[in-house]
């Protein structure tokens, strides 16, 4: 069973790290401290359960009045390719809705920008390197 919850208790945002860290740091050799930064204390964190198992997050970042920013998504490569990022994605988009938010910014790594895309992101300028790893900004009207 797939259920995914706001992670508000400090052994759920927990637990979201480490997802992040594996998929980012280990599988991506992306710096541990550029991963982890002060802004998780601010956000909306998204957590995805199966069976009780945390497979996958992501991040809402309330960016001021109207915007807001996701970021963050992670899925453990074993639960890929079932349709867990866009459930990440209308949840974090739906709480961005009770909190006002209209409009997402998000900076997805190059290869996966169909994928938001499908979800209804519109690429705004170039391609990028964060962390040596090629980005697009994306926004999306919600």
């Amino acid at each position: 069973m797939i259920k995914i919850i706001e992670a508000k208790t400090e052994k759920e945002i927990s637990k979201c790290l480490k997802i992040r860290t594996k998929v980012f740091v280990e599988e991506q050799s992306v710096p541990f401290d550029k991963e982890l930064d002060d802004l998780d204390k601010i956000c909306i964190h998204s957590l995805v359960l199966i069976n009780h198992t945390a497979v996958a997050t992501g991040r809402l970042i309330p960016l001021d009045n109207k915007n807001g920013k996701i970021g963050r998504m992670a899925v453990l490569t074993e639960y890929r390719k079932m349709g867990i990022g866009g459930l990440i994605l209308n949840f974090l988009e739906k709480k961005a809705l009770e909190k006002n938010i209209t409009h997402i910014i998000l900076e997805a790594q190059e290869y996966v920008k169909k994928f938001y895309s499908n979800h209804g992101y519109s690429e705004r300028g170039g391609v990028f390197l964060e962390v040596g790893i090629p980005h697009i900004k994306m926004i999306k009207k919600l």
